[in-house]
Parts: C-alpha cells; sequence; structure tokens
C-alpha cells in the first residue's frame, strides 16, 4: 500500500465529497441487499402450504433461533392470512421495486460524485509534475530523455487515472457490497457461508498471482513509449538534416524496432489482463456449483428433519451469491488494473522525488540589488564525476564586461551558467556583493540578470508576449522600445498583426536572425544590472549584427556583462578577457595585452581573421 500513499494524499483533498460518495456507496448497497433479499419471503409465500397454521409454520422454518427472521416471517404470515397471498406478493414487489429505485438513485449519484474527484486528482497530478519540472535544476534535464518526461507527465498519468484512480471507485464500492453480500449469505445460512469462506481465499490467492506478473510489464511498455516518444521528439525537430542526409529509413528502422517492442509488451499485457474477467467468472460458477450441491443437501435435510435450510432461502442465497460474481469480478479486474498501475506511480514518484540539487535556504538573505562585485573564489564544478571547471578565480566589478572566450567544450557556458545558479559549485564559492549566491532565494536572483543564450527560445504565443516573457503586467509603450533596441521593430511591423502575430513553435515562423533579436529585446525590457549573453550575435547576417551589436553596447554601459563569443571582434573592447582550456583560466587580460602574449588568444584571433 506504500506505493499508493501518494495518490491517497491526493485523494484526501476531498475528504467531504469522498464520505458523501462512501455514504451513498452503502445505502445503495443495502438496498440492493434487501431488494434481493425479498426473494426469500416471496418464496415463502408462494411455496407455503395453504392452511394458516401451516403457512405460518413454514414462514417462520427458515430462521429459527434468529429474531429478526421470526420478526420478518411474522410480517409476511399477517398479510397472508389477513389479505391474502396476492396482497402480501404484491406488498414484497413493492418493497423490490422501492429498494431498486433507491438503490440506482443511490449508484447515480454516487457516480455524480466520483467522477469530478476522478479528474481533480488526476488534474492535481499533473499539476504537481509540470510544477515539478519547472523547478528541477538544469543538470536534471541532461540526463534525462525529453520523451521519457513527456511520455510520464501524459501515458504514466493516463495509466494511474484509468488503473488506479479509476479503480478507487471500485475498490470502495465493490468490498462494501461483498461483505453485505457475505453479511447477508451468513445470516441465510451460516453452515453455507462457512463452507464459501473457505472457497473464496483459494479464488483470490489465484487471481493474485497472475495479477504481480503484470507490474514488471507495464513499466517496460512505460519505458518504450518514453523511447518511441525521444525518437518522434528528435525526428520532428531533425526534420531537414533527416532529408538532407537522407537518413528516414534509418529513422523509420530505429522507431520501427522501438514501436515493435511496445506492441509485443503491450500484447503480453492484455492477454494477462484479459484472463482477469473470465478466470474470476469461471472461478465462480466452479464455487456456485459447489453451493447448489451442499445447498440442495440441506434443503433436502430441512424437509425430512425440519433442520436445515428451507427452500425459499436456497434460493435467496443462491440469488445473492451469482449477484456476488459481479463486484468480486470487478474487484479482480481492478487489481490487475492496480499492478499496472503501480508501475506507472514509480515511474512518476520517481520524477516527483527527484532531489533538487540548487536548493533555497528557508530564511534567503534578501538582494535588493546589485552594488560591488561578481566573484568566483576558488570556484570548480563538474557534471557528475566529470570536471568542467577547474580552480576559476575571478572579479567582475560592477560596470565592468568581461568577455569569455576557448575552444568548443572549454566550460564557457558552464561559468556563465553558475551566476544565475543553473548549478551549483562544486568547490568555493561565488559571491555577489560579498554574500554567497546561495544565501540568497534563486526569484532574489535571478530577477537582477538576463539571459540571451546561444539558441533562441521562443515560445508558441505573440511576438509581444515573447518579449515581455517573465514581466509582470507589460507596458507596450516599454516593449515596443525594446524591440527598436534590438533592431527588431522593422521586422516586427511589416508582419500582419504587428506585436500580436503568432510566431508558432519555438518561433518556427521566423527567420533565424528575428528570432534572436527577439531574445535580445527580451532581455533589453528586463532591464536588469547583470547581463549574460551567450553567442548574442551568432544567428545574425551581417548587417544586423552590427546595428544589434551598437545597441548591446549601449545597453551594456553601466551594467555588468559576461559575454561569450566566438566572433571574437565583438567583444574586443572588453573590459577583460578570459581565455579558458581545459576548464582552466590559461590566459586574462585586455585584447591588446593578448595580443602582445601571443599565446591562445592570439592564435584564435589569427584563424577568425584567416578564415
Amino acid at each position: 500500500m506504500k506505493k499508493f500513499s501518494r495518490i491517497f494524499k491526493y485523494v484526501g483533498r476531498y475528504k467531504a465529497k469522498l464520505f458523501a460518495y462512501f455514504t451513498l456507496t452503502i445505502l445503495s448497497t443495502v438496498f440492493s441487499v434487501v431488494s434481493i433479499g425479498m426473494l426469500g419471503p416471496f418464496m415463502q409465500i408462494i411455496f407455503a402450504p395453504s392452511t394458516p397454521q401451516k403457512a405460518c409454520d413454514c414462514a417462520q422454518q427458515p430462521a429459527q433461533g434468529n429474531a429478526a427472521g421470526e420478526f420478518l416471517s411474522s410480517i409476511i404470515t399477517h398479510y397472508r392470512d389477513s389479505y391474502g397471498a396476492v396482497t402480501a406478493v404484491a406488498l414484497i414487489c413493492g418493497f423490490i421495486i422501492s429498494a431498486t429505485l433507491l438503490k440506482n438513485l443511490c449508484l447515480y449519484l454516487s457516480n455524480v460524485i466520483s467522477a469530478p474527484i476522478r479528474s481533480a486528482i488526476t488534474t492535481d497530478l499533473r499539476t504537481d509534475i509540470y510544477d515539478k519540472i519547472l523547478f528541477l535544476p538544469i543538470g536534471y534535464f541532461t540526463d534525462q530523455r525529453k520523451g521519457d518526461i513527456i511520455s510520464r507527465m501524459t501515458n504514466d498519468v493516463g495509466e494511474i487515472e484509468s488503473s488506479v484512480v479509476g479503480t478507487l471507485e471500485g475498490l470502495i464500492k465493490d468490498p462494501l457490497t461483498i461483505l453485505f453480500y457475505l453479511a447477508y449469505l451468513i445470516y441465510l445460512s451460516p453452515t453455507l457461508s462457512l463452507f464459501l469462506l473457505i472457497l473464496l481465499p483459494v479464488t483470490a490467492l489465484i487471481i493474485g498471482r497472475i495479477s504481480r506478473s503484470l507490474k514488471k510489464q507495464s513499466q517496460a511498455a512505460s519505458e518504450k513509449l518514453g523511447e518511441a516518444l525521444s525518437i518522434l521528439d528528435e525526428t520532428l525537430g531533425g526534420m531537414r538534416v533527416i532529408k538532407a542526409f537522407l537518413a528516414e529509413s534509418l529513422m523509420l528502422r530505429r522507431f520501427h524496432d522501438v514501436n515493435h517492442s511496445l506492441f509485443n509488451i503491450r500484447n503480453k499485457m492484455n492477454a494477462r489482463r484479459d484472463l482477469a474477467s473470465p478466470l474470476t467468472e469461471t472461478l465462480g460458477v466452479i464455487v456456485l456449483c459447489s453451493i447448489l450441491y451442499v445447498g440442495a443437501r440441506l434443503a433436502l435435510q430441512t424437509s425430512v428433519t425440519g433442520h436445515g435450510m428451507a427452500a425459499g432461502d436456497l434460493i435467496a442465497y443462491i440469488a445473492i451469491f451469482a449477484l456476488l460474481i459481479n463486484p468480486a469480478k470487478s474487484l479482480s479486474t481492478s487489481f490487475f488494473n492496480m499492478q499496472r498501475g503501480v508501475a506507472a506511480i514509480d515511474r512518476v514518484e520517481e520524477l516527483l522525488q527527484a532531489t533538487q540539487v540548487v536548493a533555497e535556504k528557508d530564511v534567503p538573505t534578501p538582494m535588493p540589488g546589485f552594488n560591488h562585485a561578481i566573484e568566483f573564489k576558488n570556484v570548480s564544478f563538474g557534471y557528475g564525476d566529470t570536471p568542467i571547471l577547474k580552480n576559476i578565480n575571478l572579479v567582475i566589478p560592477k560596470g565592468k564586461t568581461v568577455a569569455l572566450v576557448g575552444s568548443s567544450g572549454a566550460g564557457k557556458s558552464s561559468l556563465a551558467d553558475l551566476v544565475p545558479r543553473f548549478h551549483d559549485v562544486s568547490a568555493g564559492e561565488l559571491l555577489i556583493d560579498g554574500v554567497n549566491i546561495r544565501e540568497y532565494s534563486l526569484h532574489g536572483l535571478r530577477q537582477h540578470i538576463s539571459i540571451v543564450t546561444q539558441e533562441p527560445i521562443l515560445f508558441n504565443d505573440t511576438i509581444a508576449n515573447n518579449i515581455a516573457l517573465g514581466t509582470e503586467h507589460p507596458d507596450a509603450a516599454a516593449i515596443e522600445q525594446a524591440a527598436k533596441v534590438a533592431n527588431a521593430y522593422q521586422f516586427i511591423q511589416q508582419k500582419e498583426n504587428g506585436f500580436d502575430t503568432n510566431i508558432g513553435d519555438r518561433g518556427s515562423k521566423l527567420s533565424g536572425g528575428e528570432r534572436q533579436r527577439l531574445t535580445i529585446a527580451r532581455a533589453v525590457l528586463k532591464n536588469p544590472p547583470i547581463l549574460i549573453l551567450d553567442e548574442a550575435t551568432s544567428s545574425l547576417d551581417t548587417e544586423s549584427e552590427r546595428l544589434v551589436q551598437d545597441a548591446i553596447n549601449n545597453m551594456m554601459q553601466n551594467r555588468t556583462s559576461i559575454v561569450i563569443a566566438h566572433r571574437l571582434s565583438t567583444i574586443r573592447h572588453a573590459d577583460e578577457i578570459i581565455v579558458l582550456q581545459k576548464g582552466e583560466i590559461a590566459e586574462r587580460g585586455t585584447h591588446e595585452s593578448l595580443m602582445e602574449q601571443k599565446g591562445i588568444y592570439y592564435k584564435l584571433v589569427a584563424m577568425q581573421e584567416v578564415k
């Protein structure tokens, strides 16, 4: 049951509705038992002897030593003797109809209550998963397949809804129904019920052994679906490359292999799952025949000795047991489905319990602004056991521009990512205004930083909303001004709907240069004291690069800027240039001083000038 503790936590949020559902389910079951239980008295009247005295004796016979049975028998006898058998039968039919109407009314109301609970639970679960995804550190996503995360959010939550939340109703209603039916069966015949209670655990054991095998198969199916979604995501994102390199057949084979494996796993799952209902019914019929045999012997014994079980009660007993088969089948199917859901719960739980590596203090230090400097003090960083940065010592005074250069993989982006705490340092300290940035809240720290990424990150929304991302109550005039600074205003005005133009998935309706200029406009609008420009002009044509670089230079005045660029011509006026090699600072200085050293930086500049 520990597996379902998180799901039960969501259920607990709706205690009032759950109590109402529970009450209505009990009432529905009670009325069902009452309606079927009237078959016994009905059969007594039909088969009772015609004389009043014999009728009375027969009516009392099935309930010897039972006060409730004697009371019911006295009522039946009274109506039979006073108004005739037909009137008594009509009264019983009225009881059955009334009880059935009340049962179905309670059943309908319980379903009306349970449906919103199911939807609310899965809605809350998806919200919590998305909330968790948003606040997981960047490093988590480098180790995970995007398709697998999407699969957990969609397929696994859907599996939980259908196989766990969907069966919660059955796990409440079916056991209650079975309990009430069993109680009535015991009331009718303790001897026959004892025989029944010996057989039921045997059938439950058989069903349980089969259902447990579903968990591993369900987990394997979820993992394969995650692989399939990852391949689909890679296909959609890399369609141009796939077509250009004639890789359609390769990608098709990859997808076919994963999809065929998923097909085989699901076939095995369905074969096991579909076994639940017929197996339960077969076992139920075996038990029913056993009851018929034992019950018939008791009834025949009654006709001879006057002790045992009346024929009317035997018929009612068999009718109740026949009704018991359906909830028993439903309960066994629920257990089969729950095993499928356990695998989905494990995968969702793994995501929800993912370590929050970048953690905040319970009482963070306020960061009202940025006044002095950013300082890297003996900073080292790595992904797992792989070192990326080693013993970095660097001070970036307020208002200064520091450029990070180096070959691919030197650690430039990793160094810049430490400032907004996308990752935490592995060793050393990163200080802002003399305070370790771990002391600040993430919100307080990041509200003072703007970032322009190497690859433009845009969303399926309007141009205005993409520029104003994260800005509460954005001003239209400020958005326009930011677009002008980023040299984006002119192309925006040429769009049919201007700033209200939808740019498609990831800005697919824009050119590469247009996408990059929107991300620059976003950084301009935020107007922070600290800027991180990661290859900020790498996607622009020559003319746009010149205009945007001028705008960036103006924006960088009186601000602290960390610039990463392969086009070294754009950072010649930086206050300090840091040359990284294999995660360490190999050279540092101004453009002029580094050129005089004729070291790594000199060679990089020379190679670009040759190009």
